[in-house]
């Protein structure tokens, strides 16, 4: 019996490793590709005349970013006889009051804007992008969420690039306004450099299939109608529409240099919240688009790629398997000698788990000012990746048990300066119960790394203690940013006349 658990150990062992080679191997391809590319965009053709323009916002309850957006969008260097501005507000709370007297100030000044309510929230956002549709003929439509402030010029370097009768959307890079806000920010803004410095622009020049972020950038009308509109099915409905776009034969374009900043979440349980929800998301789209994109006319390079990138929130659930198996691993090869040769192939396959250490690192590398100054961070996120993991197992548990179908949105607080404080402001979210996973993944780790200095197996004891400084990590920040909020709650209530931002 013990001989067949060791075989079957260290057979899913393998399997699992070679599925993260893969993923890693695929990294190293798409910097390559990145390295090869000429770093400009391409050339905007000439553009003849102006065409009509809708830009939607979508909000929910953004009462701290919502005039800043509107603002920014109402700003825009176009016509204003071929532009107009759908604000699509499905807000129940004070921001209400706000977007309605932004939009009346905008309308005094001649701009064609409009403040769109809807009784209720069918659909989330994508009935709200939906209705949006239906309110507006213009051929262009430009997306932004609450939390971003598109650059006056937006327009002006996208829109020319749809003489190319082929772009189903045009998606620009996502800058930060609040990069430096605090360690959190920092973090998230290399994974976002990353995805969009490396990964995106590797796609797009490499004439592989990549999505639509949800937000700044803009869609083409008829590819819109032509893929099936927007759809409530998954809760990524831009990556979803972005691919059954290229299942009916549009492209896209991504421009690297057009920069579109957004305030990135300041509190872990934020952050959480909008990682479970894309994982949730990337993965229905997934079960939904791969078999499609398998039956599709086109390369196996292209399946491969589209393959890599539906599926790349499972990095995570692999590595929770491997997490799981690191004590037994350990074990069977202490006492069972003879697959000690399958465990040094493991090691060299673990190898690849430096590639997304390489990717963040080209990627500051490409945007300049001394990536060498951020590498300690760098290092520092496959520990951050590695903790994020349990968000990720929550979504994929969810997905096949059938729960949590709601759409969650991510509070924004409207700062962008460390002299900010967020702990005041609402939205605050409580204390996730999931947490308590997260404790008893720590507390696996922590015996793992124990059992790991008791039989001298060095190797998966540094893999079990990059997982464990992960989780450890988010589970201290997620606890300690909850202490934070309840000691400004209680001082409140000792002393009501403290001012409360709002």
């Amino acid at each position: 019996m013990s001989s067949f658990l060791s075989i079957f150990a260290f057979m899913l062992y393998a399997v699992v490793l070679v599925i993260l080679f893969a993923f890693g191997i695929n990294f190293l391809y798409l910097a390559i590709v990145t390295l090869r590319q000429e770093q400009s965009d391409p050339a905007a053709p000439p553009m003849p005349e102006m065409p009509r323009v809708s830009v939607q916002v979508p909000i929910f309850n953004e009462l701290y970013v919502a005039e800043r957006l509107i603002d920014a969008v109402a700003r825009f260097e176009w016509d204003a006889a071929r532009l107009e501005i759908l604000v699509l507000d499905d807000s129940t709370d004070e921001t209400r009051d706000i977007v309605q007297k932004t939009v009346e100030r905008w309308q005094a000044q001649g701009i064609n804007i409009q403040h769109v309510q809807r009784a209720d929230r069918t659909g989330f956002k994508a009935g709200a992008l939906a209705l949006g549709m239906s309110l507006t003929d213009a051929p262009y439509i430009a997306y932004f969420d609450a939390d971003f402030v598109p650059p006056r010029d937006f327009l002006l370097k996208t829109i020319p690039h749809f003489a190319n009768e082929k772009i189903a959307f045009i998606q620009t890079r996502w800058g930060h306004l609040n990069r430096n806000y605090s360690l959190l920010t920092f973090l998230q803004s290399l994974a976002i450099d990353a995805h969009f410095v490396v990964e995106q622009y590797a796609r797009s020049r490499g004439n592989f299939w990549f999505n639509f972020n949800g937000t700044a950038g803009v869609w083409r009308r008829a590819a819109i109608e032509n893929a099936g509109g927007w759809k409530q099915d998954t809760l990524t409905e831009d990556l979803d529409l972005s691919y059954r776009a290229f299942l009916k034969g549009w492209s896209a374009l991504y421009l690297r240099e057009v920069v579109t900043p957004a305030e990135l979440p300041v509190t872990f349980s934020a952050y959480q919240r909008q990682q479970h929800r894309w994982a949730k998301g990337s993965l229905e789209c997934a079960i939904k688009l791969l078999p499609q994109v398998w039956h599709a006319p086109i390369s196996l390079g292209k399946k491969l790629e589209a393959s890599f990138h539906l599926t790349g929130y499972s990095i995570h659930l692999y590595m929770f398997v491997l997490m799981l198996l690191y004590p037994f691993i350990v074990y069977y090869s202490n006492y069972f000698p003879e697959l000690m040769a399958l465990y040094g192939i493991g090691v060299l396959f673990n190898l690849s788990a430096l590639a997304p250490t390489m990717y963040f690192t080209l990627a500051q590398k490409e945007l300049g000012g001394g990536w060498w100054r951020k590498f300690p961070a760098i290092l520092f996120m496959m520990a951050f990746g590695a903790g994020m993991m349990t968000t990720t197992v929550r979504a994929a548990t969810e997905l096949l048990t059938g729960r949590g179908k709601s759409f969650e949105r991510t509070p924004k607080f409207g700062v962008s300066s460390n002299r900010e404080a967020w702990v005041s402001k609402k939205y605050q979210l409580q204390l996730d119960p999931w947490i308590l996973f997260q404790i008893a993944v720590l507390v696996w780790c922590a015996n793992t790394l124990i059992y790991c200095y008791y039989m001298r197996n060095w190797i998966i004891g540094i893999y079990a203690g990059i997982i464990f400084i992960g989780v450890l990590f988010v589970t201290l920040m997620g606890l300690a940013q909850n202490f934070q909020v309840r000691q400004y709650r209680k001082k409140q209530a000792v002393s009501p006349s403290m001012p409360a931002q709002a």
